[in-house]
C-alpha cells in the first residue's frame, strides 16, 4: 500500500466517526470537525460525514453491515462484501441516503476518525470499493508535506514507515514464488518488509547523528535566556513569533503549518538577549510515533526558561485543546510551572466573552498577535518574568581580561560600571549558569 496519493485521483472525502459508549456526541462532533480541517489541509474536499455507534473500535469490520450498505451507495458502489459473501443492495430503499445523483459529488475516499488496524483497513476497503484513510495516515501525510528541514523529514519518514510496515499487503500470497538466492521460506512480501525495517534503521542512525549536532547547537545557547511557544496547532504561535521577533516566519491558516523548531531573537533587542523558539503544534489523537519522533524537536520547550502557552480563545473547543496540550507536555516531562497562558485571538470575541475569560483565567494575558500594543505588552512581560529568574552579582574585571566585556553585555544585564585603576567593577544581573561561567572565565584569564 502506498501512503502517497495523487491529488487528481483522490479529492472527495466522506468522514466516518465511530462513537463508543464512553464518548459523548459533542466529543464526536468536535473531533469530526477537526478531522474535516485536517482533510482540507491535505487538499481534499469533504462531501459528508457519518457516525456509527459501536461497542468498540477494535472489532474486525469496524462498521456494521447496515452502515456498510449505506456507505457503499455514498461511494458509488452497488455491492459490498462481508465475510467474503457478496450482497446485492436494494437501491430503491437506499436512494434517500444520497444527497445527489451527481457522480462527481460522490466520495472517492473514506476517512475514519480513529486508527484502523491492517485487517480493519483491508476489510473496509474491500466492502466500500474506495481507498480508505484513518486519522493517523491523514496526520502523517500532512506532516510529510510540511516538513522542511532534514531533521523534520527524517522524523516524519520514520513515523510514516512505522505506520506503513504492518499494512503492507502480501500480494504474492497466491503465488509463493521464491526469490533466487534467498531462503526457501522467504517470500517477496517478507523481503519487502525486511527492506522497510532496514530503511527505518538507517534513517534512525542518520537522525541520531543530526540530533547530536542539534544538541551541540543548543548547548551553546544554555546560558542565554530562552522562551518557547507551545500550544495547539493553529493557535497563532507562528503569528506571535513573527510579531515578537520581527522576522519572516511562515504563517498559514492551516493545521501543522509549522513542524520545525525556529529560533529567533526577541525584538526590539534586550539586554541580555532573549531567544524565542516556535515549536510544532499539538492535536488530539496525535499518533504516538509522531510524538516520539518530535521529542528531540520539543527539547527547546523542555529547556526553555519560560513557556508562552498560546491558546486560540476564539475556538469554542479551546478548553479541551488545553487539556490535550497539557497531556502531551506531561508525556515529554516538560515542567509547566514556568508557563504564561496567552489567550490569543481575543479580537474575535465580544466584550462579554473577554470578561468571562478574565474571570475564568485571571492570570492569563488576553492578546491578539496582530495588535502591536498587545505584542509590546507581551514583550515587556517576557522581560519582567525572566528578570525574576536572574541573580544579581558584582565582579571586578581586570583590564587584562577586558575581552569578557563583550560576553557580559550580550548575555547579561549590566546595572552599573565603575572604572578603577586596576580594572572595571561591574554590577549585573544574569542567570546562575551565566554567572558561574563568567566566574570560571575570569579565573582562567587571571591565572
Amino acid at each position: 500500500m502506498s501512503i502517497a496519493t495523487t491529488e487528481h485521483s483522490v479529492s472527495r472525502a466522506l468522514l466516518i466517526a465511530i462513537r463508543t459508549p464512553c464518548v459523548s456526541q459533542q466529543e464526536v462532533d468536535e473531533s469530526l470537525s477537526e478531522l474535516g480541517r485536517l482533510v482540507n489541509t491535505l487538499g481534499f474536499s469533504v462531501v459528508g460525514a457519518k457516525t456509527q455507534r459501536q461497542r468498540s473500535t477494535k472489532q474486525l469490520s469496524v462498521l456494521g453491515s447496515g452502515k456498510l450498505e449505506e456507505l457503499a451507495t455514498l461511494t458509488g458502489e452497488s455491492t459490498f462484501y462481508e465475510d467474503d459473501v457478496q450482497i446485492e443492495l436494494d437501491q430503491d430503499e437506499l436512494s434517500q441516503l444520497l444527497a445527489t445523483t451527481d457522480v462527481t459529488c460522490q466520495a472517492n475516499v473514506v476517512v475514519f476518525d480513529c486508527e484502523l488496524s491492517p485487517n480493519q483497513l483491508s476489510n473496509v476497503e474491500a466492502a466500500l470499493g474506495v481507498e480508505v484513510y484513518d486519522r493517523t495516515r491523514v496526520i502523517i501525510e500532512i506532516f510529510s508535506k510540511h516538513a522542511r528541514t532534514r531533521t523534520a523529514k527524517l522524523q516524519v519518514e520514520i513515523a510514516r514507515l512505522n505506520y506503513l510496515t504492518p499494512r503492507l499487503r502480501d500480494e504474492s500470497s497466491g503465488d509463493r514464488e521464491r526469490q533466487k538466492g534467498r531462503s526457501i521460506s522467504e517470500t517477496v512480501f517478507e523481503i519487502s518488509r525486511r527492506r522497510v525495517r532496514n530503511q527505518i534503521a538507517e534513517l534512525r542512525r542518520e537522525l541520531v547523528k543530526l540530533q547530536r549536532e542539534m544538541e551541540g547547537r543548543s548547548s551553546g545557547r544554555v546560558e542565554q535566556l530562552t522562551v518557547a511557544l507551545v500550544g495547539y496547532t493553529n493557535a497563532g504561535k507562528s503569528s506571535l513569533m513573527r510579531a515578537l521577533t520581527e522576522t519572516e516566519v511562515l504563517v498559514e491558516d492551516k493545521l501543522f503549518a509549522t513542524l520545525d523548531t525556529t529560533v529567533r531573537t526577541l525584538q526590539p533587542p534586550t539586554q541580555p538577549r532573549i531567544l524565542i523558539s516556535d515549536t510544532v503544534g499539538f492535536i488530539q489523537k496525535l499518533p504516538h510515533d509522531l510524538v516520539a519522533s518530535f521529542h528531540s524537536t520539543l527539547e527547546e520547550a523542555k529547556n526553555a526558561d519560560l513557556l508562552l502557552y498560546v491558546v486560540d480563545a476564539s475556538d469554542p473547543n479551546f478548553t479541551s485543546q488545553l487539556a490535550i496540550v497539557d497531556h502531551v507536555l506531561d508525556q515529554l516531562n516538560i515542567d509547566l510551572n514556568n508557563k504564561v497562558l496567552l489567550l490569543n485571538k481575543v479580537d474575535c470575541l465580544t466584550e462579554e466573552q473577554q470578561l468571562d475569560l478574565l474571570e475564568r483565567y485571571p492570570d492569563a494575558l488576553q492578546i491578539s498577535a496582530h495588535d502591536k500594543g498587545d505584542v509590546a505588552f507581551v514583550h515587556k512581560e517576557i522581560q519582567n518574568l525572566l528578570e525574576k529568574k536572574m541573580c544579581s552579582a558584582c565582579f571586578d574585571i581586570p583590564y587584562t581580561a577586558s575581552g569578557v566585556m563583550g560576553e557580559i553585555h550580550s548575555k547579561m544585564q549590566v546595572i552599573e560600571e565603575e572604572y578603577h585603576e586596576s580594572g572595571i567593577r561591574i554590577t549585573m544581573k544574569a542567570s546562575p549558569v551565566a554567572l558561574e561561567r563568567l566566574h570560571k572565565m575570569l579565573q582562567l584569564t587571571t591565572f
